[in-house]
């Protein structure tokens, strides 16, 4: 069975910004996040995006944007690597009215488990938050923390993180790492 690697979007795969991304064109890939995209779907992996998308019910942006931002995304990664995103998911929940579906709970890895009919337990979730963590914890997976994004300040508040688990500079660090350790 391939193995599963799921990433957070905002701070992983693209810039992240407190103002929130809001369309299309305010999204924009951190250089090498996509060519780790293609180096784990050329080696075999299967790649699903799980995203909290709070500004939906803030009103900062609609669900015709987010879709804009993941066809980009995906036109990207077809365009420039000849690869796609195997799964992406989103909850456009505000973190104080919880949903099952909204990270730190589980919804949304579990459903791509369901969709890409794979166990979660010691797949790999890479994120830039507690909540990343914290649900990739909750469902058995392997944490990896990347300080891209609002990774730097999950350090800053929690810097027993670094001590538990695996901590990158971004996620084409990530992929050397994992990339490198699955040949050997």
């Amino acid at each position: 069975m391939p193995p599963l690697l799921i990433l957070d979007r905002d701070g992983v795969i693209n810039f992240d910004s407190d103002d929130f991304i809001k369309s299309a064109d305010e999204w924009q890939p951190i250089p090498f996040s996509l060519a780790a995209i293609a180096q784990f779907k050329r080696a075999g992996w299967l790649v699903a995006v799980a995203t909290n998308q709070s500004g939906i019910a803030r009103g900062y942006y609609d669900r015709l944007a987010l879709r804009a931002m993941h066809r980009k995304l995906n036109q990207l990664l077809v365009s420039e690597f000849n690869v796609q995103l195997d799964w992406l998911c989103y909850a456009p929940y505000l973190s104080d009215q919880p949903n099952v579906a909204r990270k730190p709970l589980t919804g949304m890895l579990r459903q791509i488990s369901l969709t890409l009919n794979r166990p979660l337990q010691q797949q790999i979730m890479v994120g830039d938050t507690l909540a990343d963590i914290q649900a990739a914890q909750a469902v058995g997976m392997r944490p990896y923390l990347v300080r891209s994004g609002k990774g730097e300040r999950t350090l800053a508040a929690h810097p027993e993180l670094a001590k538990h688990l695996p901590v990158y500079d971004d996620l084409a660090a990530v992929a050397a790492g994992l990339l490198t350790q699955s040949k050997e």
